[in-house]
């Protein structure tokens, strides 16, 4: 019977890092990745968190809610503003994101009003 590929080669049992100059190039290879991939945690610096613009723990729901809005309505016209400066098809991406902030300016301004149905319930 005739094969169509000839036989594999003879597999070698013996481990790549068995002589000692391999082992050495094993060993300063991982210390190099070691050295790059994982940092020593001393030399990691824990940042703490900035103070500067927080948000209170216990500020009630709707004035977080008006403040979002708000912060939503300024980002909706800047986009706007920047638009009417730049050339396709970078005017029609900045009004895509423009879409998507007024879509979600929507969205807080439903919860605003929800959140007024709930607290001033009206009587029939």
């Amino acid at each position: 019977m005739i094969k169509p590929t000839p036989n594999p080669p003879e597999a070698d049992t013996t481990s790549p890092y068995t002589s000692s100059v391999s082992k050495k190039l094993h060993e300063a290879a991982e210390r190099a990745l070691d050295h790059y991939l994982k940092p020593n945690t001393s030399t990691v610096k824990s940042r703490a968190p900035s103070t500067m613009f927080q948000v209170v723990p216990d500020m009630d729901s709707e004035s977080l809610l008006a403040h979002a809005c708000e912060s939503l309505a300024s980002a909706s016209v800047m986009a706007s503003d920047v638009a009417a400066y730049v050339d396709s098809p970078q005017r029609h991406r900045i009004l895509g994101i423009q879409q998507v902030i007024m879509l979600a300016e929507l969205a807080v301004n439903q919860v605003l009003d929800n959140v007024e149905v709930q607290r001033h319930p009206t009587h029939s």
